[in-house]
């Protein structure tokens, strides 16, 4: 079994959309571990709906939409980094966390410790959008300084050159390419944009 990890700088920067194109792309499984917020679609079932994958449940399903681990306290459990090994399966497997790098999943752990003691190649998904260059340096560094394997930077939102190359150099990390927004996201809308993205990259990482 090969995992990539999918996460992202923040809630909300695309990282659901990239990780169903990317299970599409390898002909992965996909699994969300920790899902905050029940109200609209799951992640788990934008991803089914724009990949045709097969899914894994998620260890943990919390109603509210809230930091992972102000929903798990609202229903009165806390979340076991235990409970969230990678499982075993045949073939490649992408992940996605929750929100950004830094959040927390109880009082005492950060999803990046369960990122980095998965051991596993990670993407790192931030938007093009003004700010993006501190978020993404950042994340990075923290990435890093856990011992993770960063794969490289894959961008959602309208193209900015000199933003994206200012964090490839600066940050040293591989341009994995961008994700525009899509006026209609569909499974093909999807699949025909993420040829712009660099897989086989991520491929050589698992």
């Amino acid at each position: 079994m090969s995992a990539v990890i999918v996460t992202g700088t923040d809630t909300g920067v695309g990282k659901t959309v990239f990780a169903a194109g990317l299970t599409a792309a390898l002909g992965a499984t996909y699994w969300k571990p920790v899902q905050s917020g029940l109200e609209d679609a799951t992640d788990t079932e934008t991803v089914a709906a724009l990949s045709g994958a097969e899914i894994l449940p998620e260890a943990y399903r919390l109603n509210m939409p809230a930091s992972p681990h102000l929903s798990a306290e609202d229903m009165g459990v806390e979340i076991s980094p235990d409970r969230l090994a990678l499982p075993q399966i045949n073939g490649p497997l992408v992940v996605e966390g929750a929100g950004g790098v830094m959040v927390p999943l109880n009082r005492k752990t950060f999803f990046l410790d369960v990122i980095s003691g998965w051991q596993a190649p990670v993407v790192l998904v931030v938007r093009t959008a003004l700010g993006t260059i501190n978020h993404t340096s950042l994340s990075l560094m923290a990435l890093r300084g856990a011992g993770c394997n960063v794969v490289g930077v894959a961008f959602v939102g309208d193209a900015e050159p000199e933003v994206e190359q200012t964090i490839a150099e600066m940050c040293h990390v591989t341009h994995l390419g961008r994700l525009p927004y899509l006026d209609t996201l569909t499974r093909e809308t999807l699949s025909d944009a993420f040829d712009a993205i660099d897989t086989a990259t991520i491929r050589r990482a698992l």
